[in-house]
């Protein structure tokens, strides 16, 4: 029979305790599975190899991005970091150029020292990937919207291109969740996400996880998920688990706070550019209504003035909170240049335009009346 998102988010992978009849499945700490002989046990041996919780997890996301297969990680860079170790050295990736500033440090700073190679390339222009493959092009990594611009990268486009060339496509997702965009289903071979984001949705867990259709994929990553041993808890699990419960009614608020914020700062007199994918001046806007279902909740906007002037708007705010990460039920503001994207270098910062006057904005779901005077007071008292 089949189900809305709603109804899959809550019973995907999860069913009444057969014991104890409990409606929610129970927290499994245990470290270790009796098995009734030497190699025979049921289905669990170690939890470092898998736990009930985690597999309950993994099998609900796969089943909201419409997967086969979910493999759950310790944090979004350790989902990342297993994926290009699953790469032979020597092999070449090519990433979108715009991309989250852990996944930049890991391709320049770390993935360098095992012989993986990374090209950084604009891909508002699908077009633009061509000329960059090269013989030994293994994977092609996007993230989309982009982060901290908000570029809307279009993945169909992209994964014909990979394809042709013998490349997998991997999916960045945390941005819209599996929610409102399902990257599987435009020819992405993995969907990753940073599930400290949207699909946890409370700020209380550090987690990732990929999801694949293909089972050399699903092999390869599960192999390295055991051996390298970045896995999550059984706890965070839980948690996360939990959260995943109330995605659909999250993002339909997030959404929708984030696109009357987004119109009212396009009013403001000091800001200079507003940056979301739901408004028409976004230079993504009919891609994004072809791609995605909804907007999702981030926001950057660039203002007037100088740095001095971010400073007094972050120091005015009452109910958003000056702090990296996003995705979670409160408003999150940062400074990208400074903070999330320190780690990108600033020629390669100057010629994405992210500058010390671009402001990130997680929507989060309060009132978004209260979000808007917020932001409206704190843009007053720094000019």
């Amino acid at each position: 029979m089949s189900s809305g998102f709603g109804t899959r988010a809550i019973h995907a992978g999860q069913s009444p305790d057969p014991t104890t009849g409990a409606v929610i499945p129970p927290l499994s700490l245990s470290t270790t599975y009796k098995q009734s002989a030497a190699g025979v046990h049921t289905g669990f041996e170690y939890s470092r190899s898998g736990n009930p919780n985690r597999n309950n997890f993994e099998e609900a996301v796969a089943a909201l991005e419409g997967a086969k297969y979910g493999l759950a990680f310790a944090s979004g860079s350790a989902t990342t970091a297993t994926i290009i170790n699953s790469l032979q050295k020597g092999s070449h990736v090519i990433s979108v150029n715009d991309v989250y500033g852990g996944t930049y440090r890991y391709f320049t700073k770390v993935a360098t020292h095992i012989g993986i190679d990374a090209t950084f390339v604009n891909l508002s222009d699908p077009t633009n990937i061509e000329k960059e493959f090269r013989p030994n092009t293994k994977l092609v990594w996007i993230e989309t919207p982009t982060n901290p611009t908000l570029r809307v990268i279009d993945i169909k486009a992209i994964a014909e291109r990979a394809h042709a060339h013998g490349a997998a496509l991997v999916v960045d997702n945390t941005f819209m969740s599996p929610y409102f965009q399902n990257p599987i289903a435009l020819g992405a071979d993995i969907v990753v996400h940073s599930v400290t984001k949207y699909i946890n949705g409370h700020s209380d867990v550090v987690m990732g996880i990929a999801v694949t259709n293909s089972e050399e994929w699903l092999e390869r990553l599960k192999f390295l998920q055991n051996s390298l041993g970045a896995v999550p808890s059984a706890f965070d699990c839980y948690l996360a688990r939990r959260g995943l419960m109330t995605l659909e009614v999250r993002m339909q608020r997030h959404a929708e706070n984030a696109q009357a914020v987004a119109e009212y700062l396009e009013t403001n007199e000091h800001v200079e550019e507003v940056i979301y994918p739901g408004l028409p001046s976004h230079p993504n806007h009919e891609l994004a209504k072809r791609q995605q279902s909804g907007f999702g909740g981030m926001i950057s906007f660039r203002v007037k003035g100088d740095i001095s002037n971010v400073n007094k708007i972050l120091s005015n705010l009452e109910y958003i909170t000056l702090a990296e990460s996003l995705g979670g039920v409160e408003s999150l503001v940062e400074v990208p240049a400074i903070m999330t994207h320190g780690a990108v270098s600033p020629e390669d910062r100057a010629a994405l335009g992210i500058t010390d006057t671009l402001i990130r904005c997680s929507i989060g779901i309060e009132n978004k009346d209260d979000l808007i005077n917020d932001l409206k007071q704190a843009l007053a008292k720094a000019y």
